[in-house]
């Protein structure tokens, strides 16, 4: 059992919960447990030490999966903590920060995004280009990641540089994979203000053509997303 990598479960819905152990057990990892509290996560992580956390934000008792987290990495700082949500407000990923976490991902859960972090999280410690990888690393389709904390977007880990309008366009888009961003939301984020159709889809354009891929999707002229592997 040593050469499986252990995977501890914080999860307050049991069958979310049963469904993560399911296909992670499949996968060759090891569940060590499952708790639904934060109070319990903390007492449980003194003793078994996992090699990596799946954390919900919303837990039962009082304490929340974000403050249970900070204690955890206080005390066992080489646990690499995902975060596994519904939220992705702005605190929310403040806490994700103070926590040192590797990633945060939203729910519903998707298999393939899941063991992509977990991976990417695993190799960290021994492979040079995944150091550059810090954590809230949000892990998009076609092998693209965006880091929150540094502001970073990499292609297999290697940095691709963009300017500030490109950036804060992956940024926000990142925020929210898989979910629709306004055209007036993605154009306040950008530059303060409503601008044109053309302006916003001459600035997507030029992104496409510096990544050279099609990574944003226009959603029936509403809005744009950014896509997960699915």
């Amino acid at each position: 059992m040593k050469n499986k990598k252990t995977i501890f479960i914080v999860e307050d819905d049991l069958l979310s919960a049963e469904y993560l152990k399911e296909f992670l057990e499949k996968e060759n990892y090891h569940i060590l447990d499952i708790v639904d509290t934060g109070e319990e996560a903390i007492e449980k992580c003194k003793i078994l030490k996992p090699d990596i956390l799946l954390m919900d934000i919303m837990l039962k008792g009082t304490m929340s999966g974000s403050e249970a987290a900070i204690e955890i990495k206080y005390a066992h700082p080489e646990c690499k903590i995902i975060f596994l949500t519904a939220f992705a407000d702005t605190e929310m990923i403040e806490y994700a920060v103070d926590a040192k976490a590797y990633a945060y991902l939203m729910k519903p859960y998707r298999e393939k995004e899941i063991l992509a972090t977990i991976k990417v999280v695993m190799t960290q410690d021994t492979t040079p280009l995944q150091k550059k990888i810090q954590p809230e690393l949000i892990i998009l389709k076609n092998h693209f990641s965006f880091d929150i904390k540094r502001r970073l977007f990499y292609k297999y880990n290697k940095e691709i540089p963009l300017t500030s309008k490109k950036l804060k366009l992956i940024e926000l888009l990142a925020k929210h994979k898989n979910s629709t961003v306004s055209n007036e939301q993605i154009c306040i984020y950008i530059w303060g203000e409503i601008k044109s159709n053309s302006t916003l889809r001459s600035l997507i354009y030029r992104f496409r053509s510096t990544i050279n891929d099609d990574i944003i999707h226009n959603v029936n002229g509403v809005g744009y997303s950014i896509l997960t592997n699915e």
